[in-house]
């Protein structure tokens, strides 16, 4: 404990100020701030070259951005509102029959995303009311997370014309599988 009597170790400010100077202009350098706005500007400009690139990878407003990784095994549910509960469980237990479907085994995450815009787009112009998504577990490459499973669970929320989804019936292909509810063409 500290004696406050003791005036020996006091800290002195002004023994530390010893040798300083003081400043001899009260101007700001402006220099330095016109360097650093060319290298804002540089940067504005190589943002705005990326932006415009970064669009041609949108497809439906799709995006290859990173997403949440599910698990191979993992079921999957989703429904947008004013979806009955009846029908979301008539979906599940394989009771709607699908009218089309689509594998993307095979495909890389751009192929994908453009395959299954497409097919989400053509089935409702022709009509189909329920379709089926293969998508795949990736098991067959050890160690490898289900990319297109996860991709696919994100796109098809995002897609328009899509009701609702979940992981298809173990003989229609179970967590490696979706069945999509569509939504009525205005055709």
């Amino acid at each position: 404990m500290k004696d406050p009597n003791d005036t020996e170790n006091e800290f002195s400010f002004a023994d530390a100020m010893q040798g300083v100077t003081r400043h001899k202009h009260d101007k700001a350098d402006l220099s330095v701030e016109k360097t650093t706005r060319k290298k804002k500007d540089h940067n504005s400009s190589y943002r705005r070259h990326a932006a415009t690139l970064a669009d041609d990878k949108v497809i439906d407003g799709l995006s290859d951005e990173a997403v949440e990784l599910v698990e191979s095994s993992e079921e999957l549910l989703f429904a947008n509102p004013g979806v009955q509960l009846r029908v979301l469980k008539r979906l599940k237990q394989g009771h709607i029959p699908w009218e089309g479907g689509i594998d993307l085994h095979g495909y890389t995450v751009d192929q994908a995303r453009d395959q299954l815009s497409k097919f989400i787009y053509d089935s409702r112009k022709a009509g189909a009311r329920s379709v089926i998504v293969i998508h795949g577990k990736a098991y067959s490459s050890e160690g490898q997370e289900p990319l297109i499973k996860s991709y696919v669970n994100e796109w098809l929320k995002r897609l328009d014309g899509v009701l609702a989804f979940c992981s298809a019936q173990p003989k229609d292909g179970g967590t490696g599988a979706l069945y999509v509810l569509l939504k009525k063409s205005t055709n």
